[in-house]
């Protein structure tokens, strides 16, 4: 007989970027073992910047507070609370929360991120 899995806290994972950012995966191959997809929330400052990246996995990103700027080949959102993007595996995208205040956001992978899948740039 399956039974719920309670998850009593998340990892924090060190994130990419200029500069520090909270991630909190609550499901995903770190915290819970979970290939199949995973669930963080993340917490970018204000002036954040992630590498560039062409994932292996589907994204989908729910902005709880502040703008999160979006780059893609062609072009360029701001998601702000309340709002949602999905990122699309093999596409090219770029996060950032520039604006005052940083962003906070759950983001859910899948399959479940992984440093290896995410496919970052290394000199953006």
């Amino acid at each position: 007989m399956l039974t719920p899995t309670h998850v009593r806290s998340a990892t924090r994972i060190h994130a990419a970027g200029s500069k520090p950012k909270t991630i909190e995966e609550f499901v995903g191959r770190v915290n819970t073992g979970t290939e199949e997809v995973s669930v963080a929330r993340m917490q970018s400052p204000e002036g954040w910047v992630e590498p560039g990246q062409k994932p292996d996995f589907e994204e989908y990103t729910i902005v709880l507070r502040g703008t999160l700027h979006v780059e893609f080949r062609g072009g360029s959102i701001d998601v702000h609370a309340g709002q949602a993007v999905i990122s699309h595996k093999g596409e090219w995208v770029k996060y950032s929360s520039p604006y005052e205040g940083g962003a906070d956001y759950i983001a859910v992978c899948a399959p479940a991120f992984s440093p290896g899948t995410v496919h970052r740039e290394v000199n953006p």
